[in-house]
Order: structure tokens, then sequence, then C-alpha cells
């Protein structure tokens, strides 16, 4: 590991303090973050129930839950859960089971139905204490049981193991929970099948006192997940034995962002070696009919974090390269060499190195950097790593801007990333930011006023303001030339800022109603939750202000300002919609695909392998039953992905996932 030391610092001040109501004798766990301790979990019984408190800190959001349930045979059939959840909104929600019915409320669903057996509900704000629960009742009843409101989880030993801390040993056994998630969802209980810890890198929880056993627990979860991995890959990556021929496809030029008809690309290995009107394919080649679709190049999506499932997501949906922004770096590097030995499932990965500055609302990473050395060090130490950017977060010195982007620009990286708090968009580039990560800075650019960014205020004032934005001002006019003039690029992830605006309790998630019915059910389930509270009377405000942003996000296209297709949202799904939002904006859907495919290469300066179908290039292509060039909405169609000469077929990829083709 690169950050032992880092591993166990512990930032006190993020921490909430623990509420004087938790008795003495409640077992305790720890919430952590990039191994920091960031909240607790404690549980204790209380007579016949079961109760249980839930609290962590990410950046001033975080849930605050009491829980109180009754069990029967292992199972809740009564639980109410009050609060606040991540985006500190208020939480109700309330299950019961008798006499043979079975009901739920909470502000994102309402339910009822009749359930002569006792199945297990699945909470929408619950603890993490309800998924020891759930793997405990599927043990108990041979390995699976039936879900509320739908569905069924099933739970598989994966491994014995012996947790260490302090000097002391706890046997502990890891098991694997199907049917909550994309893929298994791991967790650890002791020899008494008492929960003991569960998560990972990014988020954990552990048993009070046992924090030091973390990595070791979740480098036995990764094991299995990487032997998983390897199965897939062995199964899902379809290499052709000798040359591969799309035939009479309609080809999207990248390069003059318009469909060429009746088009032949032959492939040969990872590399591109014709592209020429349609004719007899060479003999001997497998032939993919093409006729009435098109071929695209690889999308990209500029601002993802990868995780376990991306990998099969993206190349579902098309995306053969991803810029990941952030993430844990050990993770990061192991996941890119497997993914390039093929041992994984993966997109391409172009890296970024991310920082930020020690605080009570400092970003999930292992590197902070709080004076000019350190941070000179770290741009150093990244670009040994192969990262090609340097992202920096919200909490950063604004002192510190300057010297590292010029150390950053003097290696041959780009600068980019949160505004820093007291510094506005404006006064960032001028600071050396190469590109601004997120719509709401650049609206934020017009809001001096608010100083305090790192805080939830950073979403709720655009949201508020941004519909009185007037983008013939002479403000914005400045700003744009400037963003012109230093020839800086925009990273907006607009389906972020839909879903923040636009989005409410019990009401499927604009972003996702497409789609929705072809997830796996508690997937699905999560996107009524809504997401940021609206207070009283600005509900058509929060939709006023998405407008004026799309608008915005028009002035700076028309002006010649580079816009990315980024996501910071679901893998492969969460692109599709943010260039359906780029098209609403009013970019014209050929230039949308165009900006996802050699606008994002020319941005990295990858242009000479990827984003266009021309001979000599990367083999990163993409067949869609349809003509995205006319209708974006058709690049959810996806036939085949080729990413690096390999054939993937997304019917299969989605169900290795649970999602319906």
């Amino acid at each position: 590991m690169l950050f032992p030391a880092l591993l166990l610092a512990v930032q006190a001040s993020n921490v909430p303090e623990l509420p004087k109501d938790i008795p003495a004798a409640a077992t305790r766990y720890s919430v952590t973050a990039m191994g920091l301790i960031a909240g607790q979990h404690a549980v204790w019984s209380e007579g016949e129930r079961l109760k249980a408190f839930f609290q962590y800190n990410d950046r001033g959001r975080g849930p605050k839950t009491y829980s109180a349930m009754s069990l029967k045979d292992g199972v809740p059939v009564r639980e109410q859960i009050e609060g606040n959840d991540y985006m500190k909104d208020a939480v109700s929600e309330t299950f019961s089971w008798e006499n043979g019915a079975a009901s739920w409320k909470s502000k994102a669903e309402q339910g009822s139905r009749k359930q002569q057996a006792p199945a297990f509900y699945v909470a929408m704000y619950g603890p993490p204490i309800d998924f020891a629960l759930l793997a405990r009742a599927a043990l108990d009843r041979g390995g699976r049981i039936a879900l509320l409101p739908d569905g069924e989880a099933r739970i598989s030993k994966v491994r014995d193991f012996v947790a260490q801390a302090a000097g002391r040993s706890q046997p502990v056994t890891l098991y694997a929970v199907t049917g909550l998630d994309f893929s298994p969802a791991y967790v650890w209980l002791d020899g008494k099948r008492e929960y003991f810890a569960s998560g990972s890198t990014w988020q954990a929880v552990v048993r009070e006192g046992w924090e030091a056993a973390m990595p070791e627990l979740i480098k036995a979860q990764q094991d299995a997940d990487e032997q998983r991995a390897r199965d897939q890959a062995q199964r899902l990556a379809h290499r052709p034995r000798g040359k591969l021929v799309f035939h009479d496809a309609n080809l999207f030029d990248a390069e003059r962002a318009r469909v060429v008809p009746h088009q032949d690309v032959v492939i040969d290995g990872n590399r591109i070696v014709s592209v020429q009107p349609s004719a007899a394919p060479p003999p001997g080649a497998e032939v993919i009919e093409a006729a009435g679709k098109t071929l695209i190049p690889g999308l990209w999506d500029m601002h993802a974090h990868v995780t376990g499932n991306d990998g099969l997501l993206n190349l579902a949906a098309g995306v053969t390269t991803v810029r990941d922004l952030a993430n844990d770096i050990d993770e990061l590097l192991a996941r890119k060499k497997r993914i390039d030995e093929g041992t994984e499932v993966g997109t391409r990965i172009v890296m970024a190195g991310f920082m930020d500055g020690s605080g009570p609302y400092q970003g999930p990473t292992k590197v902070l950097v709080d004076d000019e050395k350190t941070g000179r060090e770290w741009v150093d130490k990244y670009t040994s790593l192969g990262m090609v950017q340097i992202k920096l977060y919200s909490s950063l010195k604004p002192e510190l801007v300057a010297p590292i982007a010029e150390q950053a620009h003097r290696n041959g990286l780009r600068v980019s990333g949160h505004i820093p708090a007291g510094l506005t968009a404006s006064e960032a580039v001028k600071l050396g930011y190469d590109e601004i990560q997120h719509a709401n800075f650049l609206v934020l650019n017009f809001m001096p006023d608010v100083k305090e960014t790192r805080t939830p205020a950073r979403f709720t004032e655009p949201a508020k303001r941004t519909a009185d934005l007037d983008l013939g001002s002479p403000q914005v006019k400045e700003f744009i030339q400037l963003l012109l003039e230093r020839h800086v690029t925009l990273d907006p992830t607009l389906g972020v800022f839909e879903n923040l605006f636009l989005d409410r309790p019990g009401t499927m998630a604009v972003g996702f109603r497409t789609i929705a019915d072809r997830l796996p059910v508690q997937i699905r389930r999560g996107f009524l939750a809504g997401s940021m509270p609206v207070p009283p009377g600005m509900d058509e405000r929060y939709k006023a202000s998405w407008k004026k942003m799309l608008a915005f996000i028009r002035e700076l296209y028309v002006a010649g300002v580079p816009i990315e297709a980024g996501t910071d949202g679901m893998a492969g799904f969460a692109l599709h919609r943010e260039l359906e939002i780029d098209v609403e904006a009013g970019i014209p859907a050929p230039q949308v695909l165009r900006l996802a495919t050699l606008g994002a290469a020319r941005i990295m300066g990858l242009e000479h392998q990827l984003g266009s179908v021309r001979p000599g290039k990367l083999a990163d292509l993409v067949l869609i039953d349809g003509d995205p060039a006319t209708r974006i909405s058709e690049v959810r169609k996806t036939v085949l992905t080729v990413k690096d000469g390999v054939l993937y077929r997304p019917a299969e990829l989605y169900g290795e996932l649970g999602v319906r083709p």
C-alpha cells in the first residue's frame, strides 16, 4: 500500500459526536470513509425491541437516524426509522407485518401486500444492522429469503477469516448476498452470526476497536471480486480469430459530425485497418451485418469514479473510455492493471490525481495538502503513477492553487476541479485551472457572496438563485471571454443537477424513467427517494433554475467553450442521459456525439489513437440499432461494443447484472 500511515489517521473535527442518549451498553461500530473515521453506528436492545443509531459526516452531508424494530423468527415485523437522510431531509419510515398483511410507508414509497409468511422488508433509510439481520435470516432459511416490497435475497459463504487489531483476534466469516445490487454485497459476521463489518474502501462500518482490521477484510472482499471478474472476463470478452468486419454500416464521422452511409470497417487485432464503401468482405473475416444501423466511435465518460460494476455497465452502454477523477489510488491502479491484462472486463481508464485540504469538509481522499511543498510533491507523485490530470477540491487553501497548477503544468498535467471555498470560478481560472467540474460552480461565479461552498450551500444557492442569472449581462460575457482566452473546458455533469433540482420523493428520478423498469428492484427503488430537500414554495423556483442552467450551457457552447460529457453518476446509463440533456440544452445531436467521442479524446490529447473511426486508430466502436445523430436517445440501443478489438455483447453484460436488455 502507498499510504499505510494515512489509513489510521482521524480528523476528529470531521466526526459528529455520539448523542448522549446512546446507552453505554450498546454495541458500537465506527463508520469510516477512505480509512478515516466519519461517524458511528450503535445497536442495543430495549425490552423486546432492537434499537439502532446511525450517522456520519460526508462534507457536511450524511444521515442521522434512530431505528426501532421488533423481530419474529429473526425477521423484522415492525420497524420505525426517524431522523434525516444523506441530504439532511427529514426521514420517517414505517413497516409492519401482522395478520398476514405487510405495509410500509416513507417519503419515497407507500404500499401493502398480503404476506402469509414473514418476508424481509428492505428499508429505504435503514441502518447497517438491517443488512446483517437480513443475512442471518437468509442463513436461517437455507440460504434465501423473500424480500419486500419485492425480490429475493440469496446468501452464500465466501470464506472464514481471523480479524486482528491491537493484539486481539476475532474469527469472522465473509458472506455474499445477491438480490440487493448489481453484484454481490458483502457482510462479515462473527461466530455467533452477529454483525461485525461491511463496506469498502470508500465507506465501511466495523465494530468499534477493530478499525485496523478493515483493510484486510476489504482485501478479502477484493480477492472474491477479482475471482468473479476473472470468470466474467473469460465468458464475456469475445476475441475474433481473424479480421472483424462491420459490413454496410452507417458510419458516424466524428471529425465532420455527420453520418456516412454504407461503409465497411475492417479491424485486425486491436486496430482499425480500413474504412471504405461497402464491398465484399475479406475472405475468412468475421462479419457483423450492420445494414440500417449506425457505427460510432466508443463513447467517453469524462467524469467517473470507477468501481466494480462499472466495466460491465459502461461497455454495455457503448462507453469504452472513462476519465477517473477521484479514487483510492491503490485500488484504481490495480483495477487498471487487471483490465489491461484482460482479467477484468472494463473500459480504458484515463487517471486524474485528487487532492484536498484538511478540515471539517475535506473530500474522500488520503491526499490532504495544506502547504505548497506537499502539494508540489503530490503532483510529482501523481505524475510518476501515470496520472494525466490533477483535480483540486473545495477545502484546498486558495493560495495553494497557483503553485500546484504551476507544478502540474510543468509536468504536462491538466488542472481542474471544484472551486475552492473563497474563490470564484473566474479567479480559479486565472490561477491556473484548465477545466471546471460541475455546472453549479459556473453559476456560483455570479454569486460571490456565497463564500462557504464546501457545504450543501453549493447546491442549494444555485437551485434558488440561478433563475435570476442574466445571460446577457456584462459579467456573463466577461466570464465566457475569459474561458475562451484561457482555453478552459467544462465538465458540467448536468445529470447531477437534474437530479438535485428536479427529483422529488415518491416520483421516479427524471433521468432514469426510461430505463427504470429494466433495473433490479432494489436499485430501482433507490430512484424514488428524491434528492435535495425543496423548501416550501420553492418547487417552481428550482425548476426555473434548472432551465436557466441549461440555457447557460447553450450560451457557453455557442460561444465556443468546449463542453464535455461527464456523469459523476451511475456508469453507462447516466452517460446516455447526459447526452440527452446536452441536446435538451440546445446542442445539436451530431455535435453531442462528437463532443462525447473525438472532443473528449482531443481534450485528453489522445485523438491520434481514439475518438474517431479511422485507419490506424485503436478499435473502439459501438454499433447502434438506430440513428443517434438524428435522435440522440437512440444511443441507448447498443447492439455491440468493441473495445481494443474485443467484442462485447450488451445483452450478456446486462445479464450479469440483473438488468433486462
